[in-house]
């Protein structure tokens, strides 16, 4: 029975109904996630909720516990993700308030750590690093939203916490880059080695800095535009996934290829692995490692 895991903020949850749905902790072997899960339930499907900044946004992209938080939403039982993140725009018709569902991603985070496994040889294949099946669901409900809904896009995720320089978004923009955000990795790839299906509902609330805002806006101006941006993409994402949610029927049966993706996968002999360490990843390896 498909379980979907929704990851973003407070507001998201709240569209949700979340606030009916039941507080649950989950340990796991890389510490705390980012906050308590929500489980609850939408249109007849069961939804976790997880806010990857924590209760009140308290905590930067660097800092977020990827690890934990995707373990978290497997152990909570979740086959699918849908992750919602703010970003910036590298293409004029990629404009503040539209949807974009990405296809690609540019990885350049240094300080996190990429996968679950220190002391196994795993490879997963992640040249498609979202789901197809799961995205193509997302663009087929955008029907239910007033605003453009991209159907592709490369997504450049940047360490941060501080924003591109402006010859950084210029080089961006000629990797094919088209959108610039902090949050689709490691997430993404630790999602694939979860055996979860992963999509992302994007939210560009501003252009980069390769496009200068207007010399005649103050910086107090462009903040009240950039979150005015934002609160209203924040509300044409939660249209598209309510809708999403309520006719997911269409796809709940679809095996995706990302629930076998560490089929292949596991590189290091079995004889070889620490059974103490096959126990303490036994959520994700465990089928494989009988």
């Amino acid at each position: 029975m498909a379980t979907i895991g929704l990851i973003g903020g407070s507001g998201l949850g709240d569209a949700l109904g979340a606030e009916q749905g039941t507080r649950i902790t989950i340990d796991t072997p890389f510490g705390a996630p980012s906050s308590d899960l929500i489980k609850t339930s939408w249109s007849g499907h069961d939804i976790v909720i997880l806010q990857r900044h924590g209760d009140g946004h308290t905590t930067p992209p660097s800092m977020v516990n990827y690890r934990a938080n995707i373990w978290a939403l497997k152990a909570a039982g979740c086959t699918h993700v849908i992750a919602s993140g703010a970003v910036g725009s590298l293409r004029e018709d990629m404009a503040p308030k539209h949807l974009v569902i990405p296809d690609q991603i540019i990885d350049k985070t240094t300080r996190r750590v990429g996968t679950f496994f220190d002391t196994i040889a795993v490879h997963i294949e992640f040249a498609t690093p979202f789901c197809t099946i799961l995205r193509d669901h997302l663009i087929s409900c955008q029907d239910a939203v007033e605003t453009t809904l991209h159907e592709a896009g490369t997504y450049v995720c940047m360490e941060g916490p501080a924003f591109s320089t402006r010859a950084e978004s210029e080089m961006h923009r000629t990797w094919g880059g088209d959108l610039i955000g902090m949050t689709v990795m490691p997430e993404a790839k630790l999602a694939r080695e979860a055996e979860m299906a992963y999509a992302m509902v994007a939210l560009p609330s501003d252009y980069d800095c390769w496009r200068p805002a207007p010399a005649t806006l103050d910086k107090h101006e462009l903040l009240r535009e950039i979150i005015g941006n934002l609160q209203a993409a924040t509300q044409n994402a939660v249209a598209l996934i309510k809708a999403a949610i309520e006719r997911f029927d269409a796809i709940a049966e679809i095996e995706s290829p990302a629930h076998s993706a560490m089929e292949m996968g596991i590189w290091t002999r079995p004889d070889s692995i620490d059974p103490a360490e096959k126990q303490r990843l036994d959520l994700l390896v465990g089928k494989y490692l009988k």
